[in-house]
């Protein structure tokens, strides 16, 4: 069904439990230019990876609901964990077009590397039946997978501590019982987890590759957008993007700071 040219101008939105979407949604502004964006980062409850199934769903529909009353076409679930948690109860509420996300597994097993894939993530989300799902349909040898629960990583980047002492430290201690030679793939499962790919890359062997689900993400938002003829005419307009937290001026201000930061490193990108 055509849509109207005032439904094509609404925004669209992302959210987050804190800062970790703002990586999905910098690929987006790059690919999507003349769109509108809004971004709700909910740092007030960050982090969701240690909270319960039924909070990162309340806390989900919460962020929704504010997101629905700025007038937005369509919601991506820039956060791992809430997708797990929550994206099935936000298609069923919401009336408009939900994308979540899910760890690029698919992606690193295509590359047929020999070596380990780890899987790096919150506690929640590689718990959840979502990512059980998401081994058995990619038809995953278990023994050639590590999954490793990063939950004060995603704490490190919501202080806005993405180097340094701190994350060598935690790093460091996250990685004492892995063997990182024997590892070829990493799977930044977390959005969280982009903020820290240049300190990472200094845990692991040369010749590491790391696979994040941030263009795939955006890649189907936009078929989503095209099926329910939602896309924005491409223009030479450059669309706004809007960045709204539920923390204090603080967390506004890193929120600045690291769609800044990410969204430079995105130059080029299509």
């Amino acid at each position: 069904m055509r849509k109207s040219g005032e439904e094509k101008q609404k925004p669209i939105a992302f959210f987050d439990s804190g800062v970790g979407g703002l990586s999905v949604l910098a690929v987006a502004v790059r690919c999507l230019p003349a769109e509108d964006f809004i971004y709700f980062g909910d740092t007030a409850n960050a982090p969701y990876g240690r909270k319960s199934k039924a909070e990162v769903q309340a806390l989900s529909l919460q962020a929704a609901e504010i997101l629905i009353e700025h007038g937005c076409k369509a919601l991506v679930v820039a956060c791992n964990t809430a997708t797990s948690a929550a994206v099935h109860v936000l298609r069923a509420k919401l009336p408009i077009p939900v994308i979540g996300m899910e760890p690029a597994v698919k992606p690193a097993l295509e590359r047929g590397k020999e070596g380990k894939i780890l899987v790096m993530a919150t506690p929640l989300t590689l718990k959840e039946e979502k990512f059980q799902n998401l081994c058995r349909r990619c038809a995953v040898d278990l023994s050639k997978v590590l999954l490793l629960p990063c939950p004060t990583l995603v704490e490190l980047v919501e202080r806005g501590c993405t180097e340094g002492t701190a994350v060598r430290a935690e790093l460091e201690r996250i990685f004492a019982s892995i063997d990182t030679a024997s590892v070829s793939t990493v799977v930044l499962g977390c959005t969280h987890f982009l903020f820290l790919k240049d300190a990472l890359q200094q845990v692991f062997p040369a010749g590491v590759t790391f696979i994040d689900g941030n263009l795939g993400t955006v890649r189907q938002l936009k078929r989503v957008l095209a099926e329910h003829d939602l896309l924005r005419e491409q223009t030479a307009r450059q669309g706004k993007v809007e960045l709204m937290t539920s923390g204090g001026e603080s967390a506004r201000q890193l929120l600045h700071r690291l769609f800044a930061d990410v969204y430079e490193k995105t130059e080029g990108l299509q």
